[in-house]
């Protein structure tokens, strides 16, 4: 009897992932305790039947002889949303007895209770290594320019405008993502080598680890929707600049900040409250009801979607504007071109094409293949913004230069440096933040005030 327990307890150790031990252990004793009630409850048969039993798996009633009985699948199973609609049979002899498998081993078909989950590629754990080490890399470069960025844009006062002022809260939300993930992911070796430790099964998890990585997981998750959601105001402001008639930045600006950083709030906060509630496993890091994955995932693909639109709607006025100057049909493709790539990390468009694969249904090569893109241009997007739009920025250059022209005139070193035109903070074009790294429209749009 101690040695069918003992497995089972091992194989519940080694397959569970979405229940704590201690979860699966009370409902286990529960449900052996419901079982021992319906034995002494249940009214026996007459004539030849199998005795009713509790095989530490499964509870079987009286069942009558030369027959097959089927009960459904434990509730305990941490797998069982997955295989409540199943069963688990056995089978009583002629005589009266539980039928017997060639190891003497009472007889039990449970394929319908098991997981079935698909088969880890053998070179599954060596792409997921090296994916890790190239986003880490990616994020750690990235985290490193943009904090460049912000220093830049918050310290010299000629460039704060409410356009800057944007594109900082943009960083910051970069630079929240990036910490947030390798925070995360520092965590969780962590948290999973506490899982595989020795003694006790019920102490393998301390309460208070399990429920740090469960903080940091809710943040990393409000972080990454907050970047999307900046990038959705960037979006909008310049959606704005180009479509509005009268548009004022000054009064829009407690809105976007709202919205940027006030939106995650209200579906990533219910998310947690249903993880608390109906998905308390482990340290959220899987997404086995995806019912409750998309109260985080449709707000989040709607920013997307949006900004997409926003995105197609630019184009369609930059080519408009292009087709209306008189220039080469090569100047216009080439200028065109640049201002499409150049939008394309400020607004997240790349987000739009990999969502219309769900990673659910990826399997295979094309998984790893779409994972691996992804987690690239994830990772060192906040780096393309960052010297797109700051360090590569010519106002932000003519800026440091007369800083650096004048630290160098007050200490003699220039008798007389040539004075620059400095940048005025003002409220800019439509064109001008599209071309704030390469001036790749044209100057035909309009201002957003005169």
């Amino acid at each position: 009897m101690w040695s069918h327990l003992a497995a089972f307890v091992l194989l519940l150790l080694e397959e569970c992932c979405t229940h704590t031990v201690e979860d699966t252990k009370q409902d286990w004793e529960k449900y052996r305790d419901e079982c021992n009630e319906r034995m002494r409850t249940e009214p026996p048969l007459s004539g030849v039947f199998c005795n009713r039993t509790f095989d530490y798996y499964a509870c079987w009633g009286d069942t009558p002889a030369n027959t097959t009985t089927g009960e459904p699948c434990p509730f305990y199973l941490p797998w069982h949303a997955k295989v409540k609609e199943g069963f688990v049979f056995r089978r009583c002899d002629a005589d009266g007895q539980w039928v017997r498998d060639d190891s003497n081993s009472t007889w039990r078909d449970h394929s319908q209770c098991e997981t079935h989950e698909p088969e880890q590629s053998p070179h599954e754990p060596w792409i997921l290594s090296k994916l890790r080490v190239m986003y880490s890399v990616g994020y750690g470069i990235s985290l490193a320019a943009l904090i460049v960025a912000v220093f830049i844009l918050t310290q010299l006062r000629r460039l704060r405008c409410t356009r800057n002022l944007i594109h900082c809260n943009l960083f910051v939300s970069f630079i929240l993502r990036g910490v947030s993930l390798l925070t995360r992911d520092a965590l969780l070796p962590l948290h999973h080598n506490m899982i595989q430790g020795e003694g006790d099964p019920t102490n393998l998890l301390r309460n208070r680890t399990l429920v740090g990585c469960r903080v940091a997981q809710s943040i990393t998750q409000y972080c990454v929707a907050a970047n999307y959601y900046w990038l959705l105001v960037e979006g909008l402001y310049l959606h704005n600049l180009l479509v509005v008639l009268s548009f004022s930045e000054e009064s829009v600006l407690p809105r976007y900040m709202l919205l940027g950083w006030g939106a995650p709030v209200l579906f990533v906060v219910p998310w947690v409250v249903v993880r608390q509630l109906y998905e308390n496993s482990v340290c959220w890091e899987r997404n086995d009801n995806y019912s409750h994955w998309w109260i985080i995932r449709s707000p989040i693909l709607l920013a997307v979607l949006i900004n997409f639109f926003i995105f197609l709607r630019i184009i369609r006025i930059l080519v408009l504007k292009l087709r209306a100057n008189q220039m080469r049909r090569s100047d216009r493709k080439y200028r065109l071109a640049k201002s499409t790539l150049t939008l394309i990390p400020l607004l997240g468009i790349h987000e739009a094409v990999f969502n219309l694969l769900p990673e659910e249904s990826a399997r295979g090569g094309v998984r790893y293949g779409k994972l691996g893109a992804e987690l690239l241009l994830s990772s060192f997007q906040g780096l393309l913004v960052a010297v797109l739009y700051c360090l590569c920025n010519k106002e932000v250059q003519a800026e440091l230069r007369r800083k650096l022209q004048g630290s160098l005139s007050s200490r003699g070193l220039f008798s007389a440096a040539r004075p620059l035109r400095p940048p005025q903070g003002r409220p800019r074009t439509a064109e001008d933040l599209m071309s704030d790294s390469s001036e790749a429209t044209p100057s035909a749009a309009r201002t957003s005030q005169a």
